[in-house]
């Protein structure tokens, strides 16, 4: 009977899910992460906390950034990009593990004013910009920040990037950017649609989506850093990132996921 209760643990045990099995007690994975990501991030990385026991510290910034502090020796365990090309770089140098690269999601550009803003997003798009009442345009810095990148690429498209681009008013990275627009600081904010549909901001603004082809293609990426002293506990978190249940999260918050 012991033989049989014991095969029986045994068989039980192996049939949990490899994130779900827990670390110990004291383990912190420090996550860096893109600033489009902090709404959807925290909900999925409070989630992957129930489940394994495992803390997770979120750090969020521009990606560019968040690189430099890498490359700099910053003791993260996971990078989260919302530029591909940046987890790339990082492998490319021998620091992060290449083989855990995984392209988790693709963002999208937004357009967003205050609710009682008289500006007409739906009938105007972009053309909202040339408005008289438009003294200031939030808009992420683009020599770090993907989503400030693809705004400045937007604008090119649509022809109005000369016109305009006096007025710019750049935040440090796309959250930031949107704060500018929320305070008054500016009239509109290229953001990411992440943050236009968080639960904190969806009822105190409106926006337009930007279409896809006006810029190159937000691929974010997510990485695990060479120098990772969890690399068990990050391999469990990226294997929690494709489960339904954090990509439902994740669609919730505006991202499309990668063709499979």
């Amino acid at each position: 009977m012991k033989r049989f209760a014991f095969a029986a643990v045994a068989i039980f045990l192996s049939a949990i899910p490899a994130f779900a099995q827990q670390s110990k007690p004291d383990t912190e994975l420090l996550v860096a992460a893109a600033a489009d990501l902090n709404p959807a991030l925290k909900d999925i990385a409070q989630q992957f906390e129930k489940k394994t026991g495992v803390r997770v510290k979120l750090s969020f910034g521009a990606s560019g950034a968040l690189t430099q502090q890498i490359q700099n020796g910053a003791p993260f365990d996971i990078f989260f990009s919302a530029d591909l090309e940046y987890p790339r770089q990082l492998t490319a140098q021998g620091q992060a593990d290449a083989a855990s690269l995984y392209k988790y999601a693709l963002g999208k550009l937004v357009l967003w004013v205050p609710a009682d803003s008289p500006l007409d997003l739906q009938h105007q798009g972009m053309n909202v910009l040339l408005d008289p009442s438009v003294k200031k345009i939030a808009i992420a810095n683009p020599q770090h920040a993907p989503y400030g990148r693809a705004a400045v690429e937007a604008l090119r498209h649509a022809g109005l990037y000369d016109r305009v681009s006096s007025r710019f008013v750049m935040g440090e990275n796309v959250s930031q950017t949107a704060q500018f627009a929320e305070s008054g600081n500016a009239q509109v904010g290229f953001v990411a649609l992440a943050h236009a549909m968080s639960p904190a901001v969806k009822d105190r603004g409106k926006y337009w989506v930007i279409p896809a082809d006006y810029y190159p293609p937000l691929e974010q990426a997510v990485v695990i850093v060479s120098k990772s002293q969890h690399k068990t506990e990050a391999q469990k978190f990226l294997e929690f990132l494709r489960t339904e249940e954090a990509q439902k999260i994740l669609k919730a918050y505006g991202f499309t996921l990668p063709q499979s």
